[in-house]
């Protein structure tokens, strides 16, 4: 009968659960996500900098000397609250390699 129940269950629901990680461990997790979500908001700005390169803005809202130095400012809030709201994808798979490098997964 023991083995009929090996046959049938998988393995993995057999051993134990695993350890819960250590506070080290969840601390550097943490350093991981948000190193990852620094990067995807990094390479958003560059993006929306050259999505916003040609545009032009008409006076009185814009033009001047001070659009052109406070854009790149609002191209990285908005490419940090896109980062911070889900992003696009590139955090995720950041995180995953930079874990796998760790050996946390």
């Amino acid at each position: 009968m023991a083995d009929l129940a090996a046959a049938v269950v998988p393995p993995s629901l057999t051993a134990p659960p695993p350890a819960p990680p250590s506070a080290t461990e969840m601390a550097k997790r943490g350093e991981i996500k948000q190193t990852a979500q620094k990067f995807e908001a990094s390479f958003l700005s560059v993006m929306l900098q050259e999505m916003f390169e040609g545009t032009e803005t008409q006076a009185p809202f814009g033009g001047g000397p001070g659009e052109s130095m406070f854009k790149s400012f609002l191209t990285e809030a908005m490419a940090k609250k896109i980062s911070a709201s889900g992003g696009i994808g590139v955090a995720d798979s950041v995180q995953r390699e930079m874990l796998k490098m760790q050996g946390l997964r």
